[in-house]
């Protein structure tokens, strides 16, 4: 077995000290071909063209000597140590970190990154990372062959972003650009690269924050908001009282990563809190001051959500393919419709059992497994407990347990 792993993190800059003294020592060296290029490493050390780090490890676990790893960057942030780290391979591993890459591709941009989130892109999330950058202000992404400022510009089309696209950071090839997210389809892009991708309003303080990425904290508190807080002074829609939005939360569960449509956004109350929870958003309204209401209610609370202004179940046709979906109007017609595009949760609301029942049916031909649950709000003036106002309804939810949760 290797007696020891350094992890050298080059970021294109000279290496330090202790990089050349582990490099200097060691009797293997993977790494990709730049980083076998460099002079510093032994000319008669066994040399491995990195591609699968998993392989890579294992023959360094084999191998009776001193390894030395080169990666780009940090090699502790998304890169190589984790995989190395693994216990099946039995390593103790050694880290020289370098300037991530995302920290190099902000530095060149002159932005801050504290209030960053950070995704990595490859053609299995890319369509997760694509939601982040709907839902947050700030993002960083690490691209990959497939996954890279092309593709993500070719799912962001129906919402505007800019891109600073740094390719190939480091090296004597090293090129920022800066696009609109619709023109980045037109360029063909050097790998590796990263692309800051900013839309919408800042998320941080201008005197900065408290903790990295997304405040946890932004807004007042509890999942759901008063029905007061919303609606601009118009009442709000039966299916949008503050018990029946909890519910339908807790029962849809949206994320970071998710695509949430929520269909009859009425006044944007659920729209909102799930845009809150994290998730990107596409609010549909057929009614135009539905629509105006729903984007106050998000620039009034700081969350970024695309409203589409159209009828259910026509204007679905064209939206990306959600996670999970609240259907708010149209009845069992439109949650057909939304079950044929498989989301893994959907719920829906009826007024009455007969139409509940209509629903719950049409999600279990579909393939759903069905929950209905009568719901029953009452309330009270506390000054005198009398009762003021009561709400009851049907809520639906359907859940897809044949399609996998993607982490």
């Amino acid at each position: 077995m290797a007696d020891r792993v350094t992890v050298i993190g080059w970021d294109g800059s000279p290496l330090t000290e202790a990089a050349r003294s582990a490099l200097g020592a060691a009797t293997l060296v993977a790494g990709a071909a730049h980083h076998l290029a460099l002079p510093e490493v032994p000319p008669l050390a066994e040399r491995i063209r990195l591609g699968s780090v998993a392989l890579a490890a294992r023959r360094i676990a084999g191998h009776r000597g001193t390894a030395v790893v080169l990666a780009d960057g940090d090699p502790g942030f998304f890169g190589v140590v984790r995989t190395l780290r693994a216990p099946e391979f039995g390593l103790e591993v050694e880290v020289v970190p370098g300037v991530s890459s995302v920290a190099a591709a902000f530095a060149r941009a002159g932005m801050p990154w504290d209030d960053a989130q950070v995704v990595v892109a490859h053609p299995r999330t890319l369509r997760r990372a694509v939601n982040v950058c709907r839902a947050h202000a700030k993002v960083a992404v690490l691209t990959s062959p497939g996954a890279g400022p092309a593709e993500l510009g070719l799912l962001l089309a129906d919402v505007h972003r800019t891109f600073v696209i740094c390719e190939e950071l480091g090296t004597e090839r090293e090129q920022v650009s800066v696009v609109t997210s619709d023109n980045a389809p037109d360029h063909t892009w050097r790998d590796p690269n990263v692309v800051i991708v900013i839309g919408g309003p800042a998320s941080a303080a201008e005197d900065g924050g408290w903790i990295a990425g997304r405040d946890p904290g932004t807004g007042p508190r509890g999942w759901v908001q008063p029905d007061e807080a919303y609606g601009e002074g118009a009442a709000l829609g039966e299916g949008e009282t503050e018990l029946l939005r909890a519910a339908q939360l807790a029962r849809l569960g949206p994320r970071v990563g998710d695509l949430v449509w929520d269909i009859g956004c009425g006044s944007g109350a659920f729209a909102v809190e799930a845009a809150r929870a994290g998730a990107a958003v596409i609010a549909v309204d057929r009614d135009p001051a539905a629509c105006a209401r729903t984007d106050a209610a998000a620039r009034r609370y700081g969350v970024q959500l695309q409203v589409v202004h159209g009828s259910a179940p026509h204007v679905l046709e064209d939206l990306p393919e959600p996670d999970v979906v609240r259907v708010g109007g149209g009845g069992a017609a439109v949650v057909s419709a939304v079950a044929d595009r498989r989301p893994q949760r959907i719920v829906a609301h009826a007024a009455t059992r007969d139409a509940a029942e209509l629903v719950g049916r049409d999600l279990t031909e579909h393939g759903y497994r069905v929950e209905c649950a009568l719901l029953q709000s009452v309330e009270l003036d506390t000054r005198a407990w009398r009762e003021t106002e009561r709400n009851v309804a049907f809520l639906l939810s359907g859940v897809l347990s044949d399609r996998p949760v993607i982490r």
